[in-house]
């Protein structure tokens, strides 16, 4: 009489040798520049943000890396889209949203 197996099902699909990954930061970094100002400008209600803010409330693809989080923030810094604002406490990043005023903050969101 044979074993009942309850995987059996689950390990027939299944190779013997690892998939090959890319690295995380590469295939999920080609889009994601536009991707976060898009954000930032039309779903983001404030006029600044804060590097916790992109960890919480991004977009999926920005939110699962903090390392691609805050290079994204920097590339954007540097395309001028946002501006560093020296922080209260000396180990947060906090940037003002160039282009955005507070008029555009209180308008209902959809």
């Amino acid at each position: 009489m044979s074993q009942f197996d309850p995987f059996a099902r689950q390990r027939q699909g299944r190779s013997k040798e690892p998939r090959s990954k890319e690295p995380r930061s590469e295939s999920r970094r080609d889009g994601t520049p536009p991707m976060l100002l898009d954000w930032l400008q039309n779903r983001w209600p404030g006029t600044t943000v804060c590097a916790r803010d992109l960890y919480c409330y991004a977009p999926r693809p920005i939110r699962d890396d903090r390392k691609i989080a805050l290079e994204l923030a920097e590339t954007l810094v540097a395309q001028g889209w946002l501006a560093p604002i020296k922080p209260h406490r000396h180990d947060r990043k906090v940037w003002q949203i160039v282009g955005k005023s507070s008029e555009n903050t209180k308008l209902p969101r959809l």
